[in-house]
């Protein structure tokens, strides 16, 4: 489908929250709870929510190709650009019954488009599973071809550089990897010219829905996952691959029921996060857990986030292995010490995908959920935020 683009008129997104299902929202969580460690302000805390389209609900992605140009996508089937560091959005991708999952790009022309698939969300209509863009998000058709058994929808992307022998001399290009979905059935793909064409390798069985993946270089990535589509039967649980793909070995899993994975950061390729969700109805499992490895994935353990039932984790960033953000319902944390201690932030509600873009000052960050917010932080602000 091509989209011609057209400016809309931005607005202060709401701050609804509509609950998708089950498995990934209650409304009954909307309560703020009691924070539990200090709500000191400091760099890390310096979020502000930038002028959007309303949406009641959670948005699920957003890409930034450099501090300025960047994309994100929701669940009613749009897709917004910003050349100026989202001060303003122009809509280039509408339509009705797609649900834009997740995003991800190559450079400023080439990227691609996740589609969550029919039969998880109500009014999601639209079977094809991946659109992709070559004019910087302009226009936007289906991939020409996926190989392999039907890929119902996708949860996340990542790109990876990965080295091939052009005319003679070694070279780099990048690989586009995808996974879905939650709720099942499980894909993992890859595409190495710019996602036109897709080859389809296979996840294990006990990894029954797929949520977020992380390559740290061609062999070695993980995806997050769970072991039962019957989120009241599942465990979190980490997949590992030594051999891009062609293996996937189990590295953690939770001893808890009504849990899942779900979003990656390794802000260096020995330190990793991974959020973990619970869906426990019991009040009594409050405790919220992160995981987290220091030895390249090979081995997890469990660090405390919080002791809340109604908190709910989404989306994490890392700007370093100490200082970095977890996404939540209905609220975020921050972390300046690896997770040791976390206090309460405010970026918005059910923060989905945190993106850390590097500028010449710092970096710059933008979180997506119910709401957009910006970040920027400089290098000065290293010693300050680490206190």
């Amino acid at each position: 489908m091509n989209f011609n683009p057209t400016i809309v008129a931005i607005t202060m997104c709401c701050t609804s929250w509509a609950a998708e299902n089950q498995q990934e929202a209650a409304p009954s969580s909307i309560a703020a709870p009691s924070a539990t460690t200090s709500t000191a302000p400091s760099a890390l805390h310096a979020w502000t929510r930038l002028s959007t389209e309303p949406y009641a609900g959670k948005q699920d992605d957003i890409f930034f190709v450099t501090p300025d140009l960047g994309f994100y996508g929701n669940g009613a089937g749009k897709i917004f650009r910003t050349t100026d560091g989202g001060v303003t959005w122009e809509k280039v991708f509408e339509q009705k019954g797609t649900f834009v999952r997740c995003l991800a790009f190559t450079d400023a022309k080439h990227g691609v488009m996740g589609n969550i698939g029919p039969g998880y969300f109500p009014g999601v209509t639209d079977a094809t599973p991946i659109y992709r863009t070559e004019d910087g998000g302009t226009t936007w058709t289906p991939a020409k071809s996926i190989e392999g058994a039907p890929v119902v929808g996708l949860c996340a992307f990542d790109v990876v550089t990965v080295p091939f022998i052009n005319a003679g001399n070694l070279d780099h290009r990048p690989r586009i990897i995808g996974v879905g979905r939650v709720g099942g059935p499980t894909a993992f793909i890859w595409s190495d010219d710019l996602g036109q064409t897709w080859k389809q390798g296979k996840i294990p069985a006990i990894g029954a829905m797929a949520f977020d993946v992380k390559f740290l270089d061609e062999k070695r990535g993980f995806i997050a996952s769970a072991t039962h589509a019957d989120v009241s039967q599942a465990h979190a649980l980490i997949l590992a691959t030594e051999d891009g793909g062609a293996t996937w070995n189990e590295v953690y899993r939770s001893t808890r029921p009504f849990e899942t994975t779900w979003k990656f950061s390794f802000p260096t390729s020995e330190t990793g996060y991974c959020t973990v969700q619970s869906y426990n109805p019991d009040p009594a499992a409050s405790q919220r857990f992160v995981a987290k490895t220091t030895d390249g994935g090979k081995s997890w353990t469990e660090i405390p986030l919080v002791n809340d039932h109604k908190v709910r984790e989404f989306g994490i960033a890392f700007v370093d292995a100490e200082r970095g953000w977890v996404g939540a319902m209905p609220h975020g944390f921050t972390t300046s010490d690896g997770g040791k201690s976390w206090s309460r932030v405010n970026f918005g509600n059910a923060v989905n995908k945190i993106r850390v873009v590097p500028t010449k000052d710092g970096v710059v960050g933008y979180a997506i959920g119910v709401d957009i917010h910006k970040l920027i932080l400089p290098s000065s602000a290293s010693a300050d935020s680490a206190r």
